[in-house]
């Protein structure tokens, strides 16, 4: 059976040896970040995701959730509601929300930790507080004042959940063809009449009541994306003075039945004249609601990251474990019948794939996360627009890189355990198939890619790029006299100065035919998430070295980073020539030839 155990000692290497997180928080103003405090928020999320979450993952796939269509109620899986109220008694709903809505006011950096803990542990059960963080932004950032009031204190505290009801059953990407409607009934109140589909936790008994957002349209809205608006549309009906009242007219008219996350309510909406109020200002709902989808691609990112570790875990115990033919140099274990299959050079293979890329990549998110931070706090103007940007530059490569990086270690993972990995009870099944879906909600990899490509480089002129990149040159100059880690820097610079120009070409041929971004995009992307993590696995090998970490983690991190340069960073010389083939290679087939089915 699967397990979890919390990686605390990489979670730590990466906030106080790699990020000095310490530094950063007291420098932005989390007067109670102090290390001490970091360490027992660290240890007792590690105590509730290990043994309140952990063992409800398999009850949730097995059983997942029910829905009453008679009444249109859900009811999550046994064990799920007691383990939410668990959460909210801790306080953890409210662990980086802002203390004058009731939070505790802790860096975004340090809840990007506690979401990968509960992923890993319970990535379905993780789904229920997940998006009420994004509602509480939108709200923050566009609500009116006594909506704030209204809304955001029990958001905070976990006695509500929030949605976010973007995609109806005709349109996913493009909103511009959303047909839910928004009529004015007099006193600010609006009548919201649709339908939403795949909506997230949008109907469950873990609270009283759910505070959904979502986009529609008034009846003077210009066409397409330009005339959509945001709505708050409380499950039971919620007054100005923030009182409660009668049901409101929006039911869920069904569940999905899905791959995976069976434990996570993914919810049919319909709103039926359901009162709502609008957020911000008439026609302009996508600029609101980017600031909850901004913040659900970071967390979905951290999805993928916390399946990969709960696979790492996994599939190595069960390679040191599992007897399986000798050692091609000789038994390794000649007291027994046979070797462990960590011996064997193809299974270490597949573990190393799994170790550089849920190592790196958890620096990848925390490093976001921490600009997260630097964008809300940082004293200097100058330092909060440079972070904003280089943050929204990160996001399409965290999200789409460490989801789809999660197909792969997943798949690795269960590869480890040969055929036992393709049956239930070993768990690895149900991490594939979790997995699968992260890559496609709140964005497919696919808009990522054009989301990196179009507006965070074609857009800014490569603004973050540009950013990252000046990063990479100065921690490259700090080290260049630094024999021990020659054989990181130069083959990164070497990288980095390929990828500027590469970003260079790209632009210059999409000036002439705008399909060559679209064409570049994707392995554009990869390539953008495979040297990011290069930068990350030199400065791990840094930061190890300059640590008083024992000599085997350094070593560790050392080996690691070697394969990751050898064996893992040469995938960008595929994705180069992919890019370099041009748009002419996608498009120059007439539909006919794809053939007539």
């Amino acid at each position: 059976m699967s397990t979890y155990k919390a990686p605390l000692d990489d979670l730590r290497f990466a906030l106080y040896d790699v990020l000095d997180a310490e530094a950063q928080f007291a420098r932005l103003g989390f007067a109670d970040a102090n290390r001490e405090l970091v360490d027992a928020v660290l240890d007792e999320a590690a105590r509730f995701t290990e043994t309140v979450l952990a063992p409800l993952n398999r009850v949730g796939d097995e059983v997942g959730c029910s829905y009453d269509k008679a009444t249109g109620n859900v009811t999550p899986p046994p064990g799920f509601k007691q383990a939410f109220d668990q959460f909210v008694e801790g306080g953890w709903t409210g662990l980086t929300n802002a203390p004058e809505h009731g939070g505790q006011g802790m860096p975004a950096l340090l809840g990007g930790v506690l979401t990968e803990m509960v992923d890993s542990a319970n990535l379905a059960w993780g789904n229920f507080p997940m998006l009420s963080h994004g509602a509480v932004k939108a709200l923050e950032t566009y609500g009116e004042d006594w909506q704030k009031k209204a809304f955001l204190e029990p958001l905070v505290a976990g006695t509500w959940t929030g949605t976010m009801c973007l995609t109806e059953p005709h349109c996913g990407t493009d909103l511009g063809l959303l047909k839910t409607r928004a009529e004015p009934v007099g006193d600010d109140k609006y009548a919201i009449t649709g339908t939403k589909i795949f909506i997230t936790a949008g109907e469950h008994d873990l609270v009283p009541n759910i505070v959904h957002l979502v986009l529609a349209k008034l009846p003077d809205a210009p066409a397409g994306a330009k005339g959509i608006s945001l709505f708050v549309v409380p499950k039971f009906k919620v007054a100005r003075d923030g009182s409660v009242g009668e049901r409101n007219a929006v039911r869920c008219g069904a569940i999905e039945h899905k791959m995976g996350i069976h434990g996570s309510a993914t919810c049919v909406m319909n709103f039926d004249g359901a009162e709502g109020y609008l957020v911000g200002q008439p026609h302009k709902g996508l600029q609101a609601m980017f600031v909850m989808m901004n913040s659900a691609r970071l967390g979905v990112g951290v999805q993928g990251l916390g399946l990969s570790e709960r696979a790492y875990q996994n599939a190595l115990r069960y390679a040191r474990e599992r007897l399986q033919s000798r050692s091609l140099s000789g038994p390794k274990n000649p007291d027994k019948p046979a070797d462990p299959l960590l011996v064997h050079p193809d299974v270490r293979r597949m573990l190393l794939t799994q170790k550089a890329l849920v190592e790196g990549g958890r620096l990848l998110s925390m490093h976001a996360y921490s600009l997260l931070d630097e964008a809300e706090k940082a004293a200097d103007p100058a330092e909060r627009e440079r972070a904003d940007t280089l943050v929204s530059f990160l996001t399409p490569i965290s999200k789409a890189c460490l989801t789809e990086w999660s197909i792969e270690n997943t798949y690795n993972a269960l590869q480890c355990f040969g055929g036992h990995g393709y049956i239930h009870e070993h768990g690895m099944e149900q991490y594939a198939r979790d997995a699968r879906i992260t890559t496609l909600y709140e964005g497919t990899t696919g808009i990522q890619s054009l989301d990196l490509i179009g507006r965070k480089t074609a857009a800014t002129q490569g603004a973050g790029l540009k950013l990252f990149l000046a990063e990479v040159d100065a921690f490259a100059k700090q080290h260049e006299g630094d024999a021990a880690l020659a054989e990181f820097i130069a083959p990164l610079r070497a990288k980095c100065g390929e990828w500027g120009k590469l970003t260079i070409d790209v632009l210059q041929r999409a000036a002439t035919n705008p399909e060559e971004l679209g064409a570049a995009s994707t392995d554009y992307l990869f390539y953008s998430g495979y040297v990011v993590l290069a930068y990350w696995w030199a400065r791990s090998v840094a930061a190890a070295d300059a640590s008083d970490r024992p000599q085997a983690f350094k070593e560790a991190k050392r080996e690691t980073a070697r394969f990751y340069f050898a064996r893992l960073l040469p995938r960008t010389l595929a994705h180069k020539a992919a890019i370099e083939a041009g748009a002419r290679t996608l498009m120059a087939l007439p539909d006919a030839g794809f053939g007539a089915y």
